[in-house]
């Protein structure tokens, strides 16, 4: 039963004189916070409810935006078990709040693996009540809990800390313990228990009401902003204005609330089939019993039908084996053999964990296809975890709770909006001083005074900021991209550095098998082409290729890993998965049997040749039953199997895996002594290289003790066989995307789990590394008996062109020529690590981590969780960084990533920002420009809206000063007919059609953009004011009154025309001001829509945006004609009055004038002279410097007019604020950097750790 904790009013006791108590949860996880405990204060609430009521409920909602001012306005601080209210806080760069409300619950015991009493029950075992009649003999004990984001957590009184319970792995419990006390089942009473802790075993997305998304959105503090604006312009009687601003938030809130639900609809759907199934559950050794999946808990043993399941939880697999899809996680389709975990042995005593005994656990959400078992047993797996403690738990969590997203744009435009309010506060006491000399009503001046506010912060600013977000969106999606985090894609244009995983990303996805090399007595055979060569049947390197895989029959299709399809088709043997009703006859064990094809099955068996490590026994029958299948394992490089061959007595054991796992393996005097050379002589050439080793097994295995033998037991003592050589093939299209990304100074680089020499030489082949550039592999040992760890640094020399199809290559290691090294160190070197190297350098050698990854280009033999720790590497030393994989070992590093870009179509895309429809990488220069384009997009907007702003804001405090103001309809002109039509309209300009070497700029508080805005603002000032005061010095100009006669109309005709409106004459809005002010303004927000949408290089040229276009010329010619040909219609609509015809000729100079001074500013000053000679230097360090000899009359004009200019702008010898340039910087002035060839680089101690250089 669950309870909340009673009221507490005793606040102002001494405990608020304690210390604060803090606590941290989730320590060390990504979720890690900060708590605080709180209780109720009954005058702290009385003193809040008094505050509302006296700002009419604007405390309120300053408090619903500011939790932690909620909780500290309204309770005080208590110890975390007596809370009533917790405090949360993240501890990650964001330092979000949360306030959760603490629950109290009553157990009869206080963790959910408690041993209940046995007699208890044995009583109540049987019964079917609800918890509460279950548990109603057993004395309760009180937890305190609390809720948040889909996971409990409860208090520990032994930890004095929250905690919460993923599943069975809380036990820490040992494989052989998982077999031995967790695969008979639970009783019902503790299942009950248990659920009391785990709760449903569901992933349930609950859709929020209408009335809910409704109230969240309405709250937001832009349209609560809104809301006030409005209330004012109706007390000022602009009815119209305010009705068009009320019904565009009214569209604007509709179509945000119809994305949220549909987004939420989708997920709900998404997450909801096959999540609820009916299961069979073990109570005891034998009773089997069908029950919901809801119901299901850790420690629950679940029977896996034979024709398979989606699977409703995670669990371990502990009798027979699984053929799994698991492409809503991994992102491939491949199915997946599970085999059953091991339960003795070495292997045995190792503590279950998740993710090390992943090929024996069964993810939720993952698709069972089918099942292999025992004649007569059931295929049987322990529940580990459950709802959203489970993988597809996790992966839902992270798409209901996306990580915040840290763009320096978003936070810079606030700060600008907190200038414009800072420049709407000078007007603000400008109109009251003002206001009070002219002895204005209190009440028109507190109305006219708040609406300088109103003026200045735009209303339509955020609705005009996503719609380039949107078009580019939209874009992507024509091209084939798609995106679920869209405000991601302005991040895109920031990438200054790009991860690539190499197999299926950078290369081919399948292998062809250029060759094998057998090994025999002690050396390599010559390679051979064909492995499916009659005189090769019998042999054990064949035998080895046939059988060692996990591959199946689904359907009847071979279905399995592509290099395993392509590894035994090139047998050409035939792969049999026999009925349970045939295998029962002779074997307790169901086999997978292969088999040769009947014609190549040599007759002369006994005329072959024989040899011990090589060929098998020529008399025996050719088919071989697999008899254990030990799966591929990344951290292991290497699986292995047990097999029979049918009419001999003893198994044999095959092994594959990475050529030196394999070979220290095996009996030294088997492994051929040009090893090491023939296996760089490929890698070098980029041929992928698996080894092959064989062992026959003692004849006393049988069957059954084959199941129990440890992998450690089996794969030892091999005897080597020799080498499969396979090729992967550049992608076409990967050197030129590559070259485009460095032309376009874009770091990218490698990040792959094949072989280093491979992963070299396929940088070599695709350009990351130049073919006259040196890689330096870094190889570090971690510590062993009283050695340090330490890193030997090898140079490799530049590659001689040679043949592809050559046998011999040589691996050279320079040892001289290190001065004339030197002087080309800045690009002419790259560092190559390897995973193990650099999980020693993350461990012992912290300092030299950020120096290592300045210049690394190839990444080799990383594991998953080790391309998501460089991932954060890089982003420490500032690049923004963009990863592309395909979604199978990327996830992680993916996710990580300001910009992840999954090759995979499936499922897993949802862990990844960006996916690509089709598998190349191509798909990265296109997501780049369109970034790019949108970033631009995005302060082109703000700026033409502060603009707007600003020029809206100067005439109205203009006109403020003549105790006048725009009318209704000529703010709603402005604002629907010009600035909406604009802002959305200038947003179309599509990307570039290719990537140029510049970035553009991250932030709006930069030099060129605020040199842009204060300019342009500078313009419309001078040409407002000239305007203003210029019509005040013509001849004919008087105090405007419903007589004037201006423009030598008739007055009667022109007092008619005004009749209509006289109701409005009492706002002094028909004015000679007021008219030349809304000509010459309403000019103003063209011209600087014209001269912010800028083209080249980052968008297609304006021109080619026919909407904006149109949109320009038609304002334009409209504004033309009212002006030097008034309507009379028009003018009583939009309240402007007649001029003289040389006044209006008058303006129009006075516009082009200002049209033509704005642009020549911005482009003289701005794009010239501040982007191309000042700036320009913060652009990055990945572009190649040109020497002073290769300068051409331009290029030297501008180096000293940009050292010139530099030191007027204070930028000469400034020390760059991102943190790789800096160290680049530090870098060059480091003589021991790079380090010497074959020179060792030990750990030092901590101290000196602590004073290395960062």
């Amino acid at each position: 039963m669950v309870m909340k904790i009673s009221f507490c009013d005793h606040c102002c006791s001494s405990d608020s004189m304690k210390t604060i108590e803090l606590k941290i949860i989730n320590k060390g996880l990504e979720d890690e916070m900060e708590v605080w405990g709180y209780r109720p204060c009954l005058w702290k609430m009385i003193l809040v409810g008094v505050g509302t009521v006296c700002s009419g409920g604007l405390l309120l909602l300053l408090l619903y935006w500011l939790p932690e001012w909620g909780v500290k306005g309204t309770c005080t601080h208590t110890s975390l078990q007596d809370a009533h209210t917790l405090l949360l806080r993240s501890t990650d760069e964001f330092r979000q709040w949360f306030q959760v409300r603490m629950h109290l619950m009553l157990a009869p015991g206080k963790i959910p693996f408690d041993s209940l009493d046995l007699q208890t029950t044995d009583q109540l075992s049987n019964g079917d009540e609800e918890h509460h009649g279950i548990f109603s003999d057993i004395q309760p004990v009180q937890i305190h809990y609390f809720t948040y984001r889909n996971t409990k957590y409860y208090w520990n009184d032994v930890i004095q800390n929250f905690e919460f319970y993923k599943g069975l792995e809380d036990l820490k419990v040992s494989c052989a313990s998982v077999h031995s006390d967790h695969s008979s089942g639970l009783s019902k009473i503790v299942q009950n228990y248990r659920r009391l802790f785990f709760e449903e075993n569901e992933i349930a997305v609950r859709v929020p009401s209408l009335f809910k998304l409704l109230m969240k959105e309405v709250l937001n503090p832009f349209y609560i902003f809104q809301l006030f604006s409005v209330i004012l312009w109706c007390a000022e009687d602009y009815y119209f204005y305010a009705a068009a601003i009320v019904f565009m938030s009214v569209i604007s809130i509709a179509t945000s609330l119809y994305t949220i639900k549909k987004q939420y609809v989708m997920l709900h759907d998404m997450v909801a089939v096959h999540s609820v199934v009916h299961v069979s559950v073990c109570r005891g050794n034998k009773d089997i019993e069908q029950a919901m999946s809801t119901e299901l808990v850790p420690g629950d043993v679940i029977v896996i039908p034979a024709n398979g399941m989606i699977m409703p939880c995670d669990a371990v697999l502990v009798h027979g084996t699984c053929i799994v899809n698991e492409s809503m996680l991994t992102g491939e389709s491949v199915p997946v053999t599970k085999t059953s975990l091991p339960s003795s042995g070495e292997e045995g005593a190792r503590t279950y964990n998740m993710e090390e005994h992943k090929r024996h656990t069964l993810f939720c959400g993952t698709h069972v296809i089918q099942t292999r078992f025992y004649t007569g047993e059931l295929v049987k797996a322990v529940v580990v975890r459950t709802g959203f403690s489970t993988e597809k738990g996790q992966l839902v969590r992270s798409i209901l709770y996306p990580k915040p997203t840290d763009f320096k744009l978003y936070r810079d435009a606030y700060l600008f909006l907190l200038c414009l309010v800072g420049v709407a506060g000078i007007g603000f006491i400008y109109n009251i001083v003002l206001s009070i000399m002219n002895k204005v009503p209190a009440a028109t001046i507190v109305i006219k005074s708040l609406d300088i506010i109103t003026i200045t912060v735009p209303p339509a600013l955020p609705a005009a900021m996503t719609a380039g977000i949107v078009y580019a969106q939209r874009r992507l999606k024509c091209v084939g991209i798609f995106c679920i985090s869209p405000q991601r894609i302005n991040m895109c244009g920031q990438l200054n550095l790009v991860c690539f995983d190499k197999t299926g990303t950078l290369t081919e996805d399948g292998l062809d098998l250029w060759g094998i090399q057998r090994a025999e007595n002690g050396s390599f055979s010559p390679p051979e082409v064909e492995a499916a060569k009659q005189t090769l049947v019998n042999t054990a390197f064949v035998a080895c290729m046939a059988t060692c895989h996990s591959l199946t029959k689904i359907e009847g299709e071979l279905s399995g890993d592509p290099l395993d399809l392509k590894m035994f088709s090139a047998t050409g043997w035939i792969l049999e998965e026999p009925t349970e009703e045939e295998t029962a006859l002779h074997n307790p064990i169901m086999p997978t049997v292969v088999r040769p094809p009947k014609q190549v099955i040599p007759e002369a068996k006994h005329s072959i040749a024989v040899t011990q490590n090589m060929e098998l026994s020529g008399l025996s029958s050719c088919e071989i039953g697999i008899v254990r299948q030990f799966p591929f394992s990344s951290a292991l490089q290497r699986m292995s199997v047990v097999v029979r061959r049918l009419g001999e007595k003893h198994m044999d054991a095959y092994l594959k895996g990475a050529p030196e796992v394999v070979a220290s393996l095996c009996k030294q005097n088997t492994v051929p002594q040009s090893f090491t050379d023939s296996l760089e002589a490929y890698t070098r050439h980029g041929f992928r290289v698996i080894a092959l080793a064989h062992r026959q097994l003692e004849s006393k295995h049988s069957w059954h003790k084959i199941q129990n033998l440890s992998r450690d037991l089996i794969e030892t003592n091999m005897e080597f066989l020799g080498l499969i050589i396979m090729q992967n093939k550049l992608k076409e299209e990967t050197s030129g995307v590559l070259h485009d990304l460095q032309q376009a100074n874009i770091r990218t680089m490698m990040v792959t789990g094949d072989n280093m020499l491979t992963a070299i030489s396929v940088a070599r082949d695709c350009g990351m590394v130049g073919p006259h550039e040196k890689v330096i592999i870094a190889d570090a040992v971690p510590p062993k008996d009283l050695h340090p760890a330490s890193i030997t640094w090898h140079y490799t020399e530049t590659p001689v062109q040679t043949n592809r199809d050559s046998q011999a290559v040589e691996i050279n290691l320079a040892e001289g020529g290190y001065e004339n090294h030197l002087l080309h160190q800045d690009h002419s070197y790259h560092f190559a690590v390897n995973g193990k190297s650099f999980a020693v350098i993350t461990e012992h050698f912290p300092h030299l981590v950020q120096k290592l990854v300045l210049r690394a280009t190839v990444f080799a033999r990383m594991a998953p969780d080790q391309k998501t720790q460089l991932v954060e590497v890089l982003q420490g030393v500032d690049y923004i960084v963009g990863m592309c994989g395909d979604g199978a070992n990327d996830c992680g590093a993916l996710k990580r990533a300001h910009s992840g870009i999954s090759l995979s179509e499936l499922e897993a895309s949802v862990a990844s920002p960006f996916t690509s429809s089709t598998s190349s990488i191509s798909c990265v220069p296109s997501l780049i420009r369109e970034g790019r384009a949108a970033l631009i997009t995005s302060f082109c907007v703000f700026k033409f809206m502060a603009l707007y702003s600003i020029i809206q804001y100067l005439s109205v405090t203009l006109l403020y000063s003549i105790l006048s103001n725009l009318g209704d309809f000529q703010f709603l002109f402005i604002d629907i007919a010009i600035i909406l039509i604009i802002a959305f309209t200038m947003s179309l300009n599509p990307a570039w059609k290719e990537l140029v070497w510049r970035r553009p700029p991250s932030s709006l508080i930069s030099g060129p953009l605020l040199c842009s805005v204060l300019t342009q603002i500078l313009a419309c000032l001078v040409f407002q004011v000239l305007a203003f005061l210029l019509v005040r010095q013509q001849s004919w100009y008087e105090i405007w009154t419903p007589l004037s006669d201006a423009c030598n109309v008739s007055s009667a005709s022109f007092s008619h025309s005004l009749n209509v409106t006289s109701s409005h004459d009492h706002k002094n809005i028909r004015n000679y001001e007021n008219t030349t002010l809304f000509y010459v303004s309403s000019f103003q927000y063209l011209s600087v829509a014209i001269v912010f949408s800028k083209g080249k290089p980052f968008r297609q040229p304006s021109y080619k945006n026919w909407p904006f276009m149109l949109s320009c010329i038609g304002l334009y010619t409209f504004l033309l004609l009212i002006m030097l040909h008034p309507v009379p219609a028009i003018d009583s609509f939009l309240e402007i009055v007649c001029v003289p015809h040389d006044w209006r000729v008058t303006l129009v100079i006075i516009v082009i004038v200002n049209a033509a001074v704005s642009f020549l500013l911005e482009i003289l000053i701005v794009d010239i002279i501040l982007w191309r000679l000042v700036f320009r230097d913060s652009e990055g360090v990945n572009q190649t410097p040109l020497s002073p000899s290769a300068d051409t009359p331009q290029v030297a004009i501008d180096r000293w007019g940009s050292a010139i200019l530099s030191w007027l702008f204070c930028q000469k010898n400034k020390t760059p604020r991102i943190r790789y340039m800096h160290l680049a910087l530090e870098l060059q002035e480091d003589p021991n950097w790079p380090p010497r060839p074959s020179t060792v680089t030990y750990a030092s101690t901590p101290q000196a750790h602590l004073c290395a250089p960062l």
